[in-house]
């Protein structure tokens, strides 16, 4: 288990706290749309990340083509459709590149900035010449206004419980999600990040913000600070 994460309920539990079999359950919302948006319609993605698959089986609907990488094996085991590989996402080195390099689920938010630093570092030496990387960031009252919930029409209630601070700019972040058959709990570590914080951030990776593709500037396109403006 990554330090300062957590998870309790049925089922396989990843290192970073996240419940195989809740995350084969949780619908996926409009991410897709966005991604399919904002690249080369065929383009080859890398899913940094991809869990169950979630997001990876939408992709390849529409007509992509997906690497997916997850450092779990019960995750990967849920993929279909999609070339998978099985390592921690900052010590993945390929010998090759691609057209969209894609890191979600909030994972820039990483509490250790040493993997924050990898993750991006990662996004960067993947990327083809010209390609695009793709990150979903936090939105900016995630911790605060605790705690809220939201009841799914599909019939199950996801709660952030508390977000409570632990030093040097850390918050260990509750969240419950509930089921008419099965309760799961997650507990993680997450660091939060101005907008300014943020491009600093990919800065020291050797990216740059090419443009923020949702009003809330959760979803941004990045590319390497080097690229020429599009």
């Amino acid at each position: 288990m990554r330090d300062g994460h957590g998870g309790t309920g049925p089922g396989a539990i990843t290192p970073d706290g996240c419940a195989v079999e809740l995350y084969s359950r949780l619908p996926i919302g409009g991410e897709p749309d966005i991604i399919a948006a904002a690249v080369p319609a065929g383009a080859h993605i890398l899913e940094l990340g991809s869990g169950v698959g979630r997001m990876t089986h939408p992709l390849l609907e529409r007509g992509f083509s997906v690497t997916a990488v997850d450092e779990s094996r019960e995750m990967l085991e849920r993929v279909r459709g999609a070339r998978t590989l099985c390592s921690p996402i900052e010590a993945l080195e390929l010998d090759e590149t691609f057209d969209v390099v894609m890191l979600a689920s909030f994972l820039v938010h990483a509490g250790d900035m040493g993997v924050r630093r990898g993750l991006l570092r990662a996004c960067a030496r993947h990327v083809a010449p010209g390609g695009y990387v793709l990150i979903q960031r936090e939105g900016e009252d995630y911790h605060t206004d605790l705690p809220r919930e939201r009841v799914d029409p599909r019939g199950f209630t996801v709660r952030i419980v508390s977000s409570q601070p632990v030093g040097n700019g850390v918050d260990s972040v509750r969240a419950e999600y509930e089921f008419p058959d099965a309760t799961w709990t997650q507990t993680f570590q997450a660091r939060p990040l101005s907008k300014e914080q943020f491009e600093e951030a990919l800065a020291a990776a050797g990216l740059r913000v090419d443009r923020y593709l949702t009003e809330d500037r959760t979803w941004v396109r990045a590319v390497p600070a080097d690229a020429a403006a599009r």
